[in-house]
């Protein structure tokens, strides 16, 4: 087998100094944004939303480090147990989980309601990343070789689509689809699953759950049920639109703070952001996430070895996901699924997984110039 070796292990002083300070700063000025955005959403009050949104990214913050500073080597072997970890969170979730909202997608801590499903997109990437690593253009054109990746993406996706949470089963889908053409499967691989997808979507539509079915139709006609089912977005587009280009001004968003906005410390802050800070302000943030996705393919360039550079990659793609999603549902480009915007809503583990996948990021930028040995 082949496995990652660090030939000269750095000390302490030099893995700080290769750690990518560039992207810290925008990590910090993203949830800076955030933290805005929650003392707004609270009335100009930093309680309840934003007091503890710096507090678990003070926390994310220290485990992301730590995570850097890990020799990505122990990453590479912990890929596996970590993701059938992941597994076994998501069977309990099932077994015993918490209820929510009309839906088991927690295990309940005590301190922290812990939710697998998000700290599964990142052991995915980690698998795929891990399982790639070794590949060759041979073996990407075997079915026999793809057969593994391919259950390691929808075994989670299944138990995900039991809780039941569509939005994530889909991020998991398309991470691990990306994962998957950026190892370079053949493009017939992903046409067959596009067209077995649009052939079943007569048949998948039954077993979609009632509430499910009633965001589909509302995202193709908002207008049927303004007050009920397309309330949501009809007030985020309002909430949009009229924001204008230079926005209202801070703590001055009239949909939000007189409560017509819904969900707008979690599901739909961007809104938020959009109606006190205008269109400048909504592509300022767009530019610094894209910033941030830059600096993940950099990074992926720079790996010497596979694994770190599918890892990159992959963490990248997943957390584009989250800003694309999210995004596109409060512009009623796509249907609500309750996808949270990275460092910018309030949620604890969605925190805790983005905290994570960019500490492997930075992992990987420290640790670039391991050498790939053959072990037997």
């Amino acid at each position: 087998m082949r496995e990652i070796s660090i030939e000269k292990d750095e000390g302490l002083l030099a893995r700080i100094m290769n750690i990518n300070w560039g992207l810290v700063a925008l990590i910090v000025l993203i949830t800076s944004v955030g933290v805005a955005c929650l003392y707004s959403a609270a009335g100009g009050n930093i309680n309840p939303w934003a007091s503890r949104h710096l507090m678990r990214f003070g926390l994310g913050l220290g485990i992301m480090f730590f995570v850097a500073m890990i020799n990505i080597r122990w990453w590479y072997k912990l890929s596996w147990p970590i993701y059938f970890l992941g597994l076994t969170l998501l069977i309990i979730v099932e077994a015993m989980g918490h209820v929510g909202m009309g839906a088991q997608r927690w295990i309940d801590l005590g301190i922290i309601k812990l939710q697998p499903s998000e700290l599964m997109k990142i052991a995915v990437v980690m698998a795929l990343a891990r399982y790639f690593h070794t590949s060759t253009p041979d073996d990407m054109r075997s079915i026999r070789y793809l057969i593994l990746p391919v259950i390691v993406i929808l075994v989670p996706v299944g138990l995900v689509m039991l809780q039941p949470d569509l939005g994530t089963s889909l991020m998991i889908v398309t991470a691990g689809a990306a994962m998957l053409f950026m190892a370079g499967a053949p493009v017939w691989m992903f046409l067959t699953a596009i067209g077995a997808v649009a052939a079943s979507i007569p048949v998948a539509w039954q077993f979609l759950h009632e509430y499910q079915k009633k965001r589909v139709m509302t995202f193709l006609d908002p207008e049927s049920d303004p007050l009920g089912a397309g309330y949501h977005i009809t007030q985020s587009k309002i909430a949009l639109g009229s924001g204008g280009l230079g926005g209202k001004g801070f703590l001055q968003g009239t949909q939000s703070h007189l409560n017509f906005l819904p969900e707008k410390q979690t599901d739909f802050i961007f809104t938020l952001w959009a109606e006190e800070w205008g269109l400048a302000g909504g592509i300022f943030l767009l530019a610094l996430f894209g910033l941030v996705f830059v600096y993940g393919l950099y990074i992926a360039m720079r790996s010497r070895h596979n694994y770190g550079r599918y890892l990159a990659l992959g963490i990248s793609v997943n957390f584009s996901l989250y800003v694309f999603i999210n995004i596109a549902m409060v512009m009623g480009l796509i249907p609500v699924v309750g996808a949270p915007l990275p460092l910018i809503s309030y949620g604890g583990t969605a925190m805790l997984a983005v905290m994570i996948g960019f500490g492997l990021m930075i992992s990987c930028n420290v640790f670039r110039d391991g050498k790939v040995r053959r072990i037997f």
